[in-house]
């Protein structure tokens, strides 16, 4: 034996026997399929990695023949961090993919096969652009043709649908197919039954009224199904695809081309699928044409059902209860129960909200339990009861959880990065930030912004459309060239600008009459009078050259050269340099450039009036620029979406805003279509079928009971509840900041009928309010929100 594969036969045995008596069980059974079960908590990274190791201790499989795939860009680079510690440099030998990286590479390797080298990813516009059209080529009686009001209302129910259809596989002939069966079953079905006489039917009778409004609706989405193979021809004419293209792509060469799969199923022999709850009905399938092989796959699939999350992006939970019944006779199911997070009980209340729904491996799988036990040796013995806390209003609960984290932090010297408050919407952790700061408490939070809706971002976007305003008509630009004049970067003294303004307002109605363009030119380039006379003040003499300069350029230089002369020329990058939010306004100005150049290379025509037609088609069709902002390092506190908390975990969480509007009650935009209940078996499309994926049932596709939902957002609410370490701090308002009352979320009255715990109503003081209120309205309060993140 080699002195290293000693040494990591020596490190892993360390690992190893930190496993408990399931873990190992997992981590040893290397041969056949296996699933586990792993609810928050219970170390499930820990053995995905241990298992790799193992495989690689225990065989003579090199580590390109193991192929580990994981849900987000995240999860693959903390399972090649976890390996790392377990194996070494073998780590990065070992092909760690998410689904569409794994697919990527496929079809990088086999181009010939695809034929795809000259596509590009569809943006958010073009897909808007297509949609558009495909709306406008509806013929005079199609169902989906409007005459008044948004005449593209259906654009988004539309876009939903063909997404759904292509994340589970579904082909139109397919979804028809099932409409069928569903029209022909309702006569049949009790709900369409009359129970008592009403109107012209009598007890008995089929309830003709209420078939004709369900096949209306059938109607409408088979008309919408019909249209999904148009759409995707829009695409191939414009040599654009989506990512959800990518899987179908691969999935139908492996079928097509047995060789091909032959290829991919002999490379990996073993396979590992991380947060297998979460896979839609494409993913499902690539990993089944993978293993498909082997009469027993070296197959290895870990999730939890209680954390699905995603059924809005395409999870399906049924996955996992499909795989099960696959390998029924062979498979090893490992339920991993010893949780090295939570207190008991928090772990309790936890149990007590998820016990509550119905669609649970649990209720469907024989001898199968969840119970969750606290099982760190340093706090499974703590006791603290979580806190049910009610408000007057979200100003109080937002004031009161900032005094809270003061306390902790200065007083008891807690960490920031151990504390966490997390809320359902990003509007929320938005407002608390402001108040955290105000008692200058570090902040981390991650959130995605618009650059249409940044300031800065704002002010470059206004000069590009002077420039073009200026560039189509002389003098066009002028009510935009007075507000850009304002422009800090400039340094002109706002009186002097306002001198300008009126001097032009004078001459409108007399010979000499001019504009704002022409007269700061002329004045910029008139000589001195006399050795006292100063002329303008030298940033409108600056500001004259630079935009003159750069009108001149619009048509002589390609627009990449025009926006970073833009930059350079206005003084604009000196001020960046200087400000004490230079880090983040470069960001922002990154992100704009990087804009320009994808749209640039996307149209090699690109001309500045062109973007500024697409800047306007963007905002007015909604479809942001996005840029993800990052404020302050990870050891600040934490603030999170519910979504966002999955997979961390902290000392102190404060669980805000639980109020009945923000959770069970918030509408969903766009109702999208009513798909039949047929649709979602468990069987998916036709087997045999080219190019379908078992769809399971369709859990996340689209439309679903109000059940479902609440369910959904019942496993969302338990995920945020299973971050927290020992301290939970549960809070909802009674009244909106206008006075009108409010609801606790259903899931803590349900939480409250279980548990003896008492709510507690704290009410701020309105001397504290004032006080804390107070420093709003003080200078220097708030300190640029990226200026940590040039420390951390």
């Amino acid at each position: 034996m080699s002195i290293q594969r000693e040494k990591l036969q020596q490190h892993f045995q360390e690992e190893y026997r930190k496993l408990n008596e399931q873990q190992r069980l997992a981590v040893d059974t290397t041969e056949g399929p296996v699933m586990v079960i792993a609810g928050p908590g219970t170390g499930k990274t820990q053995i995905l990695a241990a298992r790799i190791g193992k495989i690689l201790l225990a065989t003579d499989v090199s580590p390109d023949n193991i192929l580990c795939l994981t849900y987000t860009d995240a999860g693959a680079i903390a399972m090649r961090r976890r390996l790392l510690s377990f194996i070494g440099p073998d780590a990065y030998k070992v092909h760690i993919h998410t689904f569409h990286s794994f697919c990527n590479d496929i079809i990088q390797e086999n181009l010939s096969l695809f034929e795809k080298t000259s596509l590009d990813p569809i943006s958010d516009l073009e897909k808007i652009q297509l949609f558009k059209t495909l709306i406008d080529s509806f013929p005079k009686n199609h169902p989906l043709k409007r005459y008044r009001g948004d005449v593209y209302f259906e654009m988004y129910n539309l876009q939903n649908l063909f997404s759904t259809m292509k994340r589970e596989g579904w082909t139109p002939e397919w979804i028809s197919k099932k409409i069928d069966q569903y029209l022909a079953e309702l006569p049949t079905r009790d709900e369409y039954i009359a129970k008592r006489a009403a109107g012209n039917f009598k007890k008995g009778d089929v309830r003709t009224d209420k078939i004709a409004d369900e096949t209306e609706k059938m109607e409408k989405l088979r008309a919408a199904v019909r249209e999904f193979d148009r759409f995707q021809e829009l695409m191939r004419r414009r040599n654009r695809y989506d990512f959800d293209d990518m899987i179908n792509w691969v999935i139908n060469a492996f079928e097509e081309n047995k060789a091909l799969l032959a290829s991919y199923q002999e490379r990996y022999q073993y396979i590992l699928v991380d947060e297998y709850q979460d896979t839609s009905g494409t993913q499902n399938k690539l990993v089944s044409l993978l293993i498909i092989y082997w009469e027993q796959p070296n197959v290895f699939v870990v999730g939890d059902d209680d954390q699905s999350i995603y059924r809005f992006q395409g999870a399906n939970l049924e996955n996992m209860l499909d795989f099960a019944h696959q390998y029924e006779k062979d498979l090893l199911t490992v339920v991993l129960t010893n949780n090295y997070r939570s207190t008991q009980p928090i772990l309790d209340i936890s149990r007590t909200l998820i016990d509550k729904n119905t669609e649970r491996l649990v209720r469907q799988l024989p001898d199968l339990s969840k119970h969750l036990v606290s099982s760190h040796p340093l706090i499974s013995t703590l006791k603290y009861p979580p806190s049910i806390i009610e408000y007057k209003d979200s100003r109080d609960e937002m004031t009161d959880i900032t005094l809270h984290i003061e306390r902790l932090v200065n007083e008891e010297a807690v960490p920031p990065g151990r504390i966490a408050v997390i809320y359902k919407e990003n509007k929320y952790g938005e407002e608390l930030a402001k108040f955290l700061k105000l008692k200058k408490i570090p902040v981390y939070s991650k959130r995605s912004l618009n650059l249409f809706e940044v300031p800065f971002a704002q002010k470059i976007m206004l000069l590009l459309r002077y420039l073009a305003a200026e560039h189509d008509a002389p003098y066009g630009g002028d009510e935009m060239l007075f507000e850009i004049l304002h422009f800090d970067f400039f340094s002109i003294p706002p009186i002097e600008i306002a001198k300008l303004s009126v001097e032009v307002a004078d001459k409108q109605f007399s010979d000499e009459r001019t504009s704002i363009r022409r007269l700061l030119h002329e004045k910029a380039t008139r000589p001195a009078r006399d050795l006292f006379d100063s002329g303008l003040p030298e940033g409108m003499k600056r500001a004259s050259r630079a935009l003159e300069k750069l009108i001149g350029d619009a048509s002589n230089v390609t627009l990449q050269t025009l926006f970073e002369r833009c930059i350079r020329d206005t003084g604009l990058l000196a001020y960046i340099i200087q400000s004490p939010e230079k880090v983040w306004l470069m960001q922002v100005l990154t992100a704009l450039f990087d804009f320009i150049k994808e749209e640039s290379r996307r149209d090699p025509d690109l001309n500045l009036e062109r973007l500024v037609q697409i800047i306007d088609l963007m905002k007015d069709n909604g479809i942001p620029l996005p840029l993800v902002q990052v404020a302050g390092s990870d050891k600040a506190v934490n603030l999170l979406t519910a979504h966002g908390s999955k997979g961390l975990e902290f000392t102190y969480v404060f669980f805000a805003g639980c109020n009945a509007s923000t959770w069970e009650k918030k509408r969903k935009p766009w109702g999208g279509y009513k798909y039949p209940d047929n649709l979602f078996d468990s069987r998916g499309p036709a087997e045999g079928s080219t190019g379908q994926a078992g769809a399971g049932n369709g859990q996340g596709a689209g439309p679903t009971s109000k059940a479902s939902d609440e369910e959904e957002l019942r496993r969302l609410f338990y995920v945020a509840l299973t971050r927290v370490e020992q301290h939970l701090f549960i809070s909802y308002a009674r009244y909106k900041t206008d006075g009108k009352e409010l609801e606790p979320s259903v899931f803590i009255a349900e939480i409250l009928d279980q548990h003896a715990l008492t709510v507690e109503k704290v009410a701020i003081p309105e001397e504290t309010m004032a006080d804390f209120e107070a420093l709003t309205f003080t200078e220097d309060i708030l300190a640029p929100e990226i200026a940590s993140a040039e420390e951390a």
